[in-house]
């Protein structure tokens, strides 16, 4: 396994831990051997029970026992639909997922102090990863990031630093710092999408070693598009699956540098007016590996969609009113849903999975005010 450059083509060694390129651009790992059925450790309920799968040794696994989410049947706008709690992971969101791999990856090569940038999700899963591993751990995250996730952040020891601005400045702040401290970015580092992929292995397995026609995740810098494309992809070439689902990646419209590029039919951000939102999870006006998860959904045959404060705001609900208690990030996915059951796009006999990411915990203050949530008297 090497890291390699994909636009010069270098390839270095992952003996040495690098979250960047010589020339300062991302990085992405060769191709896996993959997972073939008989390989799954039966005995694990976690991520590592792909272990064979994994490029890190599990002799070096820092785990919480993460991954292994129910994948539970319901109905969406009354159509038949599998939800995939991912939000029931340790630290309540899909981060652990990538992050149990990616501390690994770290913790076998020696690194001690481990920096990242975060909205709070990422955050709150390294500072948990990194204080299982005796890592310290740094976490910057946008003056706006709400309470819960930054208590939840320094609960485990982190060094927590507020950074005024948007979500892209926290980003640059943490890269000015990457001199001084490993940046061990989620969005940077390619043994997070190594992880992710996982989601992949899970879900088949779920559907008795089938795949769904459709999975429906939120788009933001696009690790879970990133690990539905290298798990499916494996699977594929080992002849595990015979077909790849459709991949449809769910933008908030406020922030939607993809849709935006998606639409235009090219392959690199174009020119994107971005707002707040409330889907904070996603609001990422530059994500990285822009070639990959546009390219990873349209090979798929899937596609990406927008939608606006005021969906996120009913699919949250009507989630909630399921018992479905998520961030909102989450519903926009469930929003985006909505919208492609409504064009046709996913059609009402098909197989979908919508990936609900986080856990309505740690935005519970916002929740209550965009629902107008409060106690009756009596």
């Amino acid at each position: 396994m090497n890291f390699i450059d994909p636009v010069s083509g270098t390839h270095y060694s992952t003996g040495t831990p690098r979250w960047c390129s010589d020339s300062g651009g991302y990085l992405n790992l060769s191709q896996g051997a993959g997972l073939k059925r008989a390989d799954i450790d039966n005995s694990r309920h976690s991520v590592w029970r792909y272990a064979k799968a994994i490029a890190v040794d599990d002799k070096h696994a820092v785990t919480m026992g993460e991954g292994w989410t129910p994948l539970t049947c319901g109905d969406w706008n009354g159509v038949s639909v599998l939800f995939k709690l991912e939000f029931m992971m340790p630290t309540g969101s899909f981060k652990d997922r990538g992050m149990t791999v990616m501390v690994s990856y770290l913790k076998s090569r020696g690194i001690s102090e481990v920096l990242e940038d975060s909205s709070g999700n990422a955050g709150a899963s390294l500072s948990a990863y990194a204080a299982a591993a005796g890592m310290r751990c740094r976490i910057l995250v946008p003056e706006t990031a709400s309470y819960p996730k930054i208590a939840q952040i320094a609960a485990c020891g982190a060094d927590v630093v507020t950074i005024r601005g948007t979500r892209q400045d926290v980003a640059e702040a943490a890269i000015r710092l990457s001199s001084e401290i490993f940046y061990a970015s989620h969005n940077w580092v390619p043994f997070f999408a190594e992880g992710t992929k996982t989601l992949a292995y899970e879900l088949w397995e779920q559907l008795g070693f089938k795949v769904p026609d459709n999975v429906v995740v939120p788009l933001g810098y696009g690790s879970n598009v990133a690990g539905c494309e290298r798990g499916f992809g494996e699977l594929l070439r080992n002849g595990e699956i015979t077909k790849m689902p459709r991949i449809f990646g769910v933008q908030a419209a406020n922030c939607a540098p993809y849709y935006n590029a998606y639409q235009a039919g090219v392959d690199h951000l174009v020119p994107t007016t971005v707002t707040p939102t409330i889907a904070e999870g996603i609001a990422s006006s530059k994500p990285t590996r822009v070639v990959e998860a546009l390219k990873a959904v349209r090979n798929s045959g899937g596609s990406i969609v927008a939608v606006s404060e005021d969906e996120i705001i009913a699919a949250l609900g009507a989630l909630a009113r399921k018992g479905y208690y998520v961030e909102p990030t989450s519903a926009a996915a469930a929003a985006g849903l909505t919208q492609l059951l409504a064009s046709g796009a996913i059609k009402p006999d098909e197989s979908t999975v919508l990936v609900l990411t986080g856990t309505g915990l740690k935005a519970s203050e916002k929740i209550g005010e965009l629902l107008k949530l409060k106690a009756r008297e009596m």
